[in-house]
């Protein structure tokens, strides 16, 4: 009967990919690098690459697929654990962010403005409690001129 045959295919099929383990992918780190490429270019030269910042959607997307991949092994393999999912996340971007952090304010406090400074040092709070979306939200619209600096 048909749907034995699914069923059959479907349970090896599934079998396969609890078994293995998520491998690295030099085409999906080459489409991030790209889509990051995308948004570089934009907040160089807009005019270049009009709609560069879709790059941010695309590179959005393509972790999402790896991080989903990640999770239904580790919860294929009952081996899911929400504080160790958190801890990796953390691991990977804070050490990152506060790079970031460290190198835009040294910048900030030579090229900026008093009262820029202000408006910077409100948007690191906002970063560090990691509610700067909140932030820039309530401040200006995605897309506003004030947005862009």
């Amino acid at each position: 009967m048909d749907v034995d045959r699914i069923y059959a295919s479907f349970t090896k099929s599934k079998e396969k990919y609890l078994s293995s383990q998520i491998k690295y992918r030099p085409d999906i780190d080459g489409l991030r690098a790209l889509s990051v490429l995308g948004v570089i270019i934009y907040h160089l030269n807009p005019s270049i690459l009009p709609g560069g910042y879709i790059g941010v959607d695309i590179f959005f997307v393509i972790s999402g697929y790896l991080i989903t991949s990640i999770l239904l092994s580790e919860i294929g393999n009952n081996k899911f654990s929400i504080i160790n999912f958190y801890e990796r996340r953390a691991r990977r971007l804070i050490p990152a962010l506060a790079l970031v952090l460290l190198v835009s304010s040294l910048f900030a406090l030579y090229l900026f403005t008093p009262q820029e400074l202000k408006v910077f040092g409100q948007s690191l709070v906002a970063v560090n409690l990691f509610a700067s979306n909140i932030y820039f939200y309530i401040k200006s619209g995605y897309f506003d001129p004030s947005s862009e600096f």
